[in-house]
């Protein structure tokens, strides 16, 4: 497949994923797009850890925050972003309506200054879409061909 003179190259990599996800449709989504699905009873419930990108992610529905005490979600979540150093909570929701966005104040306001960032979606789709997307650019091999690419640019660009 050619798009512009360049071959398009498929991106895979593997991902270690919480075994309570085991029967959900984001493992299946994932396995799907041909990444190397490891399942592990020892990383935190809901969680997705691209370990060569650096970054993982904890999927939560925010009907069961919402159902739960605050202290019991609250608490899941510190004990994610103490693990992991590059951690982002998806937040899932079919509409983000006025109590969900509460929720995610709630949890900005109490996390603030930490290392966790807070993607909300809307289905599956949503989530696999930008957990790949970040997972590629947080690649090492990303970040070094963007840098030199970057070093170039700037040398090409430069007067002397």
């Amino acid at each position: 497949m050619a798009e512009s003179g360049k071959e398009k190259i498929k991106w895979t990599t593997t991902i270690i994923i919480s075994s309570s996800l085991k029967s959900y449709e984001v493992a299946t989504a994932l396995e799907n797009r041909s990444h190397k699905v490891r399942y592990s009873d020892s990383v935190e419930n809901g969680s997705i850890i691209f370990s060569l990108s650096g970054v993982a992610f904890l999927l939560m529905d925010t009907k069961e925050c919402l159902l739960s005490t605050e202290e019991i979600f609250l608490a899941k979540i510190e004990k994610f972003i103490n693990i992991h150093q590059n951690s982002f909570l998806v937040l899932s929701a079919a509409l983000h309506g006025p109590e969900e966005w509460k929720l995610m104040f709630r949890i900005q306001q109490r996390f603030l200054g930490c290392n966790l960032r807070i993607l909300p979606v809307h289905n599956t789709v949503n989530a696999i879409n930008l957990m790949c997307t970040i997972a590629k650019v947080s690649h090492p091999w990303n970040m070094t061909h963007t840098h030199i690419h970057f070093k170039v640019f700037n040398f090409q660009l430069s007067p002397f």
